[in-house]
């Protein structure tokens, strides 16, 4: 249990048919989609409708935010989503879940277990991070096939 002492939410999901690095972080007051993901999957985008100024997110100067993506995605087979994203180039991950997401779905974080209760569609279901044993160089993993699927995921209450 203490291996999850220092360490954030990390999971994968399924967006299409593609695997993509997660992370669930309460300290983002956004979501957030890569642009790397936007721009390979070839997702629509839309206009801003305030634009802002961002400089936390990437190891370069401040960034200008100007796009949104509807995206759906998946986790296991219990859980499917969709959220609305601010693009922005990321390196931590390909899907940044923050605050609007953990509000929406009345989201519950077990600090102890590194474990999220969430409630869709009046259905319980707890989102499991991956283990730091099984955390992979997101670079290296991107975009592969449903073949490869990982050990975090969700189970239903």
């Amino acid at each position: 249990m203490d291996d999850q002492r220092e360490n954030i939410f990390q999971s994968r999901c399924f967006i299409g048919n593609k695997i993509c690095s997660m992370i669930i972080d309460s300290g983002s007051c956004a979501n957030f989609a890569s642009t790397t993901l936007v721009t390979k999957l070839g997702l629509p985008t839309t206009s801003h409708p305030k634009p802002y100024k961002l400089q936390w997110l990437n190891d370069g100067n401040q960034l200008k935010v100007t796009h949104q993506v509807l995206l759906s995605f998946s986790i296991g087979k219990h859980y499917n989503d969709e959220v609305l994203c601010d693009v922005s180039p990321m390196d931590a991950c390909h899907l940044l879940l923050g605050r609007p997401l953990q509000f929406d779905r009345s989201a519950i974080h077990d600090g102890r277990k590194n474990t999220y209760t969430i409630k869709r569609d009046e259905t319980k279901v707890v989102l499991t991070s991956l283990k730091p044993s099984q955390l992979l160089d997101a670079k290296t993993e991107t975009f592969k096939k449903e073949s490869l699927f990982f050990n975090g995921g969700c189970f239903i209450l």
